[in-house]
């Protein structure tokens, strides 16, 4: 952007002026050309990639209307739910109005901080509201942070033009704004309390108390608390467990020195140069503190960004470490474009003038980059297909990739695997709330008590009588039961199928999909007949198997003929075969039922019908393929015909000789 304080030498007032008027048109098309760039970018791949699990779960909410659920309030579910009517089952018209309400944020940031600094600064704090990734990334999916975010920056907008004219209209702004936005997370609780801390303490600083005396302030307040009646009808009638998850549940409480990286992480996450220029902004903010409402800027920052950072060595490190202090920086751009001034200022009192000016330049620039990365980087999960062959297997993240082609394959088993429609039941909730969405399964049931509960979600699961305790009133029908593999140890595998035996008089397995080389992965059971309670469960119940390789070490170095060696087994099934991968390819198979009594011991095992012989042994001739490093694994092939793979490892041929 060019330079605010740029002014020519010949001109008078007259030329000043037009210099000014050329300056805002100039911000004015970079704003538009940056903005229409990330936009463009979110919207290509909003409608490439598949919901993640939040999302899926604020549409599925909004499929039961009511106003709070288990862990959050209505608002974000109602945007999710208005936006997917538009064009049911396409993640574009789901995140549809979390994309305007994204595009919207550099208007608000216009809008703040004009009465503070005037056009040309306005504009400017607006553009480099895009240059913070996180914000710039906002929009691209359907998250409470978005209206959240909207709705502080118009309730402090609204605040500071009522206590600069004293005008209904803001005053009730301030209200509505308020009140929408206590009903789009907790978290937006520290904006009121922001606002309510500035008011009290100005007035006892100046010792002038007549906002508190001002009825247009009551009423707005009145407005406002009318947002906190979500929260409390959702905790009233689920005796505080909403609000016991959020503040206490969901944070171990316990000091974990990660948490002091939490600042250094920020920085990071902002670029550093923007980082120091947001606190060379902050503290201009307080400098001007003599400037009308100036301090309320920081009321509406600092709370954002102390309370998360002191919270941090305890609470929830995933939660608070990433996006939300996110918040607390966007009051800190009004005063931005003069703080980006000052270091330019700075900096050619050191450097020639051109090199200050692109150091200066460099510092948005920067931003705006790391903007269009966090975009691509989400948005790279859409082009699994296109860069999963560079990249390699178990690089790209697969939560918002490969579900359209999950739904296919679960249609296309429902219609050839079952000759009625069976109860679909699945091992997570994302998964159950894929289905829907997609219209494949309406109403399936979930055994997650882990991903549900860490979530804050299994209490709402069960208002919806989704959870399992509630498939047996289907009893006498079939059941289709599903795993995401992938996101599963051999343990919780195991505890699943357990539940989802304990539901039905026999299950099978009838199929497995594996996508993306298998970095997405599900198994397909049938479920003969739900039981009734108190009915015996599935017998024989198609465990996972589970299998070690004693046998090469990890990074081991191999020449000739190198041994493979472990143990393997299979609860009520059994293990028929252990075959033998090199890179992928199988190259033999193993001896399997070898005596290994050690097993059966440190195991427990009791049903494996192969105990105690379930120990395997191979050999590899390394001089039959080529020197250097190789992925070795084994696949545990059950009575029953399926395989699952263990053990992968990679191992280096060396050109020795034995």
């Amino acid at each position: 952007m060019r330079d605010q304080a740029q002014r020519t030498d010949s001109g008078g007032p007259g030329s000043a002026g037009q210099a000014e008027a050329a300056g805002v048109v100039a911000d004015l098309r970079w704003l538009a050309t940056a903005c229409g760039l990330l936009l463009g970018l979110k919207i290509w791949f909003a409608s490439r990639l598949d919901l993640y699990s939040d999302e899926v779960f604020y549409w599925l909410a909004a499929t039961e209307p009511a106003i709070a659920y288990s862990d959050l309030p209505f608002l974000t579910a109602l945007l999710a739910g208005v936006g997917s009517a538009l064009d049911p089952g396409n993640p574009l018209a789901t995140r549809s109005l979390f994309l305007l309400g994204g595009a919207c944020l550099p208007a608000a940031v216009y809008w703040l901080a004009l009465p503070f600094k005037g056009r040309r600064d306005a504009l400017q704090a607006a553009f480099l509201s895009i240059c913070l990734p996180l914000g710039g990334f906002l929009g691209l999916l359907a998250v409470p942070d978005v209206p959240m975010l909207l709705l502080g920056l118009l309730s402090l907008g609204c605040l500071d033009r009522a206590l600069r004219h004293d005008r209904s209209r803001h005053w009730l702004g301030f209200g509505v704004c308020m009140a929408l936005g206590l009903c789009s997370h907790y978290r937006f609780l520290l904006y009121p309390a922001g606002a309510a801390a500035f008011l009290l303490f100005s007035g006892m600083s100046s010792g002038d108390t007549h906002h508190w005396r001002n009825p247009k302030l009551w009423l707005a307040g009145a407005i406002a608390a009318l947002g906190l009646l979500p929260l409390a009808w959702a905790n009233f009638f689920a005796n505080l467990d909403s609000a016991s998850f959020y503040f206490i549940e969901r944070h171990p409480w316990r000091f974990d020195p990660a948490g002091l990286l939490h600042v250094p992480l920020q920085a990071l996450l902002a670029t550093p140069p923007l980082y120091a220029l947001l606190l060379l902004s902050a503290w201009l903010t307080w400098r001007a503190g003599n400037s009308p409402n100036t301090r309320l800027l920081l009321w509406f920052s600092l709370p954002h960004l102390l309370v998360y950072a002191l919270l941090a060595p305890w609470a929830d490190a995933n939660s608070t470490s990433a996006h939300w202090p996110l918040p607390g920086y966007f009051p800190l751009l009004v005063f931005a474009p003069e703080a980006l001034r000052r270091t330019r200022d700075w900096l050619r009192q050191r450097w020639r003038p051109r090199s200050a000016a692109a150091a200066a330049r460099a510092i948005p620039a920067i931003g705006f980059a790391g903007a269009l990365l966090a975009v691509a980087g989400i948005g790279s999960q859409s082009l699994q297909g296109e860069l999963q062959p560079v990249l390699g297997a178990g690089v790209l993240s697969e939560k918002m990739a490969g579900w359209a082609e999950f739904n296919e394959h679960t249609g296309a088993l429902l219609e050839t695997a079952f000759s009625t429609a069976p109860v679909v039941v699945t091992g997570n909730y994302p998964t159950a709330a894929q289905l829907q969405y997609a219209g494949t399964a309406g109403g399936a049931y979930t055994l997650d008590l882990d991903k549900a509960l860490r979530d804050g979600r299994l209490w709402q699961l069960e208002i919806w009588q989704r959870t399992g305790a509630f498939v047996r009133q289907r009893a006498g029908e079939s059941m289709l039961f599903i795993t995401e593999d992938s996101a599963l140890d051999v343990e919780r595998k195991h505890a699943l199928i357990a539940r989802a035996c304990g539901l039905v008089d026999a299950l099978e397995q009838i199929d497995q999909l594996s996508l993306f080389q298998g970095d997405k992965r599900f198994s397909y059971y049938r479920g003969e007949s739900i039981l009734a309670v108190g009915g015996d469960r599935a017998h024989p119940c198609p465990f996972p198997p589970r299998a070690w390789l004693d046998e090469p070490a990890p990074g081991a170095d191999l020449t000739g003929v190198a041994a493979v060696g472990g143990w393997a087994y299979n609860e009520d099934l059994g293990v028929a075969r252990v075959r033998l991968y090199l890179d992928g390819e199988a190259i033999g198979e193993a001896e399997y039922g070898l005596p290994r009594p050690d097993v059966v011991a440190a195991t427990r095992l009791r049903s494996d019908p192969n105990q105690p012989n379930l120990g395997f042994r191979a050999s590899i001739d390394t001089r039959e393929f080529d020197p250097g490093w190789h992925e070795l694994a084994i696949g545990i092939i059950d009575s029953r015909g399926f395989e699952t793979i263990h053990g992968r490892r990679e191992i280096n041929f060396t050109r020795g000789q034995p």
